[in-house]
C-alpha cells in the first residue's frame, strides 16, 4: 500500500499522543524528555507530560524525581531519561579538555559532595572561593555554578533533586564502560526514532548525530551508526523525501484514521515530539513554526511561547497563555486567520484552557 503524507502526519500524532498512563509509564514510553526552564505557563517537561499522564499536574515531574529511576542529563538535548540509558553514556570525555588547575578544584568539589550527599550550589559558593566568570551568552555567574555544571557533564556528579527549580548535586557512582559501543549507540538510536517518528530522512540524520552531545566520546563512530540505523529501519520515499519509522509500524495503518476524528484540542509544548521538528512540522502540516521566545519582540510572528494547537490531527494555529490575577489567559491565532467554525471546536478550546488551569492549580479538575 502506498504511503501518503496524510498517513505520516496520522502516524506522527497517533503514534506519540498514546492513552494517558502513570507517569512512570509515560517516561518508559517516551524514553526521553526534553527540559526547558521557561514557564509560559509551565516548563516544557510539564507541558509535554501533561497530555500522556492522567491528572499530572505542573511540576510533579521536579517532585518525583529523586523517587523515581530517572537521570537529569545530556542526551540529544538536555532533559530527562531512564538512568538505564544515561548510563550508557558515561563516562562521557568532553571535548572541552580541563586544565589541572580545574580539575584539581573538581576533586576538591567532589570530595565536598560526597561528605555532605547531597549539595546545593551556594553551599559550594560558600565554601570554595571560586569567584564569578563570563557564562556562555556574554554575562557574569558564579564560577562554583560554571564548575558544578562541567562536573555534571564529566558524570563527576548528578542532579539528586531541585530546590525552586536550582539543581541540587550528589556524587555519580562511577562504573566501568559499555563493552559493545555499536550495541549501545544502537539503543539509543532506537530511543530517538521512537521519540520522534516519522523521520524525514535529513532529521534522522540531523538527529541521530546528536547523540554526540550526550556521547561526545563516540563521535568518530556516528557515520557508522547513522549507516546502520537507516539500514535497519522501515521506510518509504512520500513526496520525494524518504521517511523512516520504527520496525514493526504502519503509517497507513486504518487505526490511525481516528486522529482525524478527534475532538479533544492539545495545546503542545514547542518542543513536544509532535511539533519539535520544525521541517517536518511544515511537511505535514503546511505552515513554519517557530519558536521565538529569544527573537526580539518586534520581529515575533506567533509570540514569546506560542503552543501549537492540535485539533483533528491538524496543527491549526497557536496559542499564547499567561497567567492574570489567578486566571490562566489565553491569546490564540489561527493559520486561515480565524477559528474553525464547527461547533464542537468552541466547546473543545473551553475545556483545553479548564485543563490547563486545573494543570497549573488554578481550578480543580475540568
Amino acid at each position: 500500500m502506498a504511503i501518503t503524507l496524510d498517513d505520516l502526519r496520522r502516524h506522527a500524532v497517533a503514534r506519540s499522543l498514546f492513552k494517558a498512563r502513570s507517569l512512570p509509564q509515560a517516561l518508559a514510553r517516551l524514553g526521553f524528555v526534553q527540559a526547558d526552564p521557561i514557564r509560559a505557563p509551565a516548563r516544557a517537561q510539564d507541558l509535554t507530560l501533561r497530555h500522556r499522564v492522567g491528572g499530572y499536574r505542573a511540576g510533579d515531574l521536579e517532585a518525583r524525581y529523586a523517587r523515581l529511576p530517572l537521570e537529569e542529563d545530556f542526551f540529544v538535548n538536555y532533559g530527562f531519561l531512564p538512568r538505564e540509558l544515561a548510563a550508557l553514556m558515561h563516562p562521557r570525555t568532553p571535548q572541552t579538555v580541563w586544565t589541572k588547575a580545574r580539575w584539581a578544584q573538581a576533586h576538591a568539589v567532589l570530595d565536598f559532595v560526597r561528605e555532605r550527599g547531597v549539595v546545593h550550589p551556594r553551599e559550594v559558593d560558600a565554601a570554595f572561593d571560586h569567584g564569578r566568570s563570563r557564562n556562555w551568552f556574554g554575562g557574569s555567574s558564579r564560577a562554583s555554578t560554571q564548575l558544578l555544571d562541567g562536573m555534571h557533564y564529566r558524570g563527576l556528579v548528578r542532579t539528586a533533586a531541585r530546590e525552586g527549580g536550582v539543581r541540587l548535586y550528589a556524587a555519580r557512582p562511577a562504573h566501568e564502560p559499555v563493552a559493545d559501543v555499536a550495541a549501545a549507540l544502537d539503543r539509543l538510536a532506537d530511543v530517538v526514532v521512537g521519540l520522534y517518528a516519522p523521520l524525514p530522512a535529513a532529521t534522522l540524520s540531523m538527529l541521530v548525530r546528536r547523540i554526540r552531545y550526550g556521547a561526545p566520546q563516540w563521535t568518530p563512530h556516528m557515520n557508522a551508526l547513522l549507516a546502520r540505523t537507516r539500514a535497519r529501519l522501515p521506510s518509504a520515499t512520500v513526496g520525494g523525501t524518504p521517511w523512516f519509522w520504527p520496525a514493526g509500524e504502519n503509517p497507513a495503518s486504518r487505526r490511525h484514521a481516528a486522529v482525524d476524528d478527534d475532538d479533544t484540542l492539545r495545546l503542545l509544548a514547542p518542543f513536544d515530539p509532535v511539533v519539535w521538528d520544525r521541517a517536518r512540522f511544515e511537511r505535514l502540516w503546511g505552515w513554519a513554526y517557530r519558536f521565538e521566545a529569544y527573537t526580539p519582540a518586534p520581529k515575533r510572528q506567533r509570540g514569546y511561547y506560542a503552543l501549537p494547537m492540535l485539533w483533528r490531527g491538524r496543527v491549526i494555529g497557536w496559542a499564547n497563555a499567561h497567567v492574570a490575577e489567578g486566571r490562566l489567559r489565553l491569546e490564540p491565532g489561527y493559520v486561515s486567520g480565524r477559528p474553525p467554525r464547527d461547533a464542537a471546536f468552541k466547546g473543545a478550546l473551553a475545556h483545553e484552557v479548564r485543563s490547563l488551569e486545573a494543570f497549573l492549580g488554578l481550578v480543580t479538575e475540568p
